[in-house]
């Protein structure tokens, strides 16, 4: 006879009570918690390290332009449409768009014909239609990976959006060029200007080791029906900043802040009234304020908004005003140098020195902890 066998009734099965799996739940969330932000850290540095590196690319193909042709790329340059009419600011090309060659974009720009106008319609500008599918790519070394993409469309297709400007310096003024279309008013003081002579390594008296050429910016959020600061810009008609006048000094170089201050202290104001335009950074192709031309009159990621007074209708071209330095980097923006060298400049940057830094020949002496 088999002896029974005595089960033993109180034996704990294998297993994890339900005090148990919460502990390690808890463990695993503090562990999350604690490891997230290095990996979003690291990410970010990831995408800041790729930022200096496009910023570093466009001042090696200013370089590399003003080698082969004997000056750096001019802010804009004029085109003309298929009938022969040649445009004045509208339409023009922009300092990215001359220098494709350089940033191993030369099958596009061979696909673009210069001599026509570059934004427009084809019925108010015969001959931009060919020009549609360039001015449309997306290109790598134009955006910031950092960068909320532009939304919307341009001319039927994603839009390219671009987040460095060519720097007109302390500059209220983007044109360059010879008298008529308001372009007999004070110069623009930095490495690029729309229309007038082409600059070179020796107009920048400051050394460009020490001077802006190309700065960061956020894209407009394409939303009309709200004001984004620092990105979207307040258009207030033709009204000249206080205290200044066509010809004035404060159009050229800010000499004391307080009349651009307290002119962009009243764009803040009555953003409400004023016109608003969300499309900075949309494109790369025109060298006009907003779309490649940008200056250096307030720290990045400023309270200021962007804002500019038009002095004959039409958009942007012909306008005077702040549009300049932001991005999503915490703490400032990414600033090229002259000399192809990428610095950091921080949001808590002095306004004189940023002022100063953007001049090619104000004689200023900067030190680098400056900023």
């Amino acid at each position: 006879m088999s002896t029974p066998v005595i089960r033993n009734a109180g034996r704990r099965t294998a297993g994890f009570t339900l005090i148990e799996l919460l502990v390690v739940i808890a463990i695993i969330a503090v562990l999350i918690g604690l490891l997230l932000p290095a990996v979003q850290a690291a990410r970010e540095a990831a995408r800041r390290s790729q930022c200096v590196n496009n910023l570093k690319q466009l001042a090696l193909a200013m370089h590399n332009y003003n080698s082969a042709l004997g000056s750096f790329p001019p802010g804009g340059n004029n085109a003309s449409t298929r009938d022969g009419v040649v445009r004045g600011a509208w339409g023009n090309w922009s300092a990215h768009a001359m220098m494709l060659p350089y940033l191993e974009q030369q099958p596009l720009y061979n696909a673009i014909n210069f001599n026509m106008v570059c934004v427009g319609s084809a019925a108010d500008y015969p001959g931009f239609e060919m020009n549609t599918t360039g001015i449309t790519t997306t290109i790598a070394a134009f955006t910031c990976p950092s960068a909320l993409p532009h939304p919307g469309t341009f001319y039927g297709r994603p839009t390219p959006s671009n987040n460095y400007f060519a720097s007109i310096g302390a500059s209220m003024n983007q044109y360059g060029g010879p008298g008529g279309m308001g372009y007999d008013r004070a110069r623009p003081t930095g490495m690029f200007q729309v229309f007038g002579n082409a600059l070179s390594e020796r107009d920048v008296t400051d050394g460009t080791t020490n001077t802006i050429a190309f700065g960061e910016w956020r894209t407009g959020d394409g939303d009309p029906t709200k004001l984004s600061v620092p990105q979207d810009i307040i258009r207030v008609g033709n009204t000249y900043p206080a205290g200044a006048s066509q010809n004035s000094p404060l159009l050229n170089m800010p000499l004391g802040g307080q009349p651009l201050n307290a002119w962009l202290s009243n764009c803040a104001a009555s953003a409400r009234t004023a016109e608003q335009w969300n499309d900075v950074g949309q494109s790369w192709c025109q060298g006009l304020f907003g779309r490649t031309i940008g200056n250096t009159l307030v720290p990045p990621n400023s309270n200021y908004p962007y804002c500019v007074a038009n002095e004959w209708g039409g958009e942007l071209d012909g306008s005077n005003g702040s549009v300049g330095l932001s991005s999503y980097h915490p703490g400032g923006c990414n600033v090229a140098m002259g000399d192809g060298s990428v610095r950091f400049l921080k949001s808590n940057t002095n306004q004189v020195v940023v002022w100063q830094i953007g001049t090619r020949a104000g004689g200023e002496a900067v030190s680098a902890d400056a900023y």
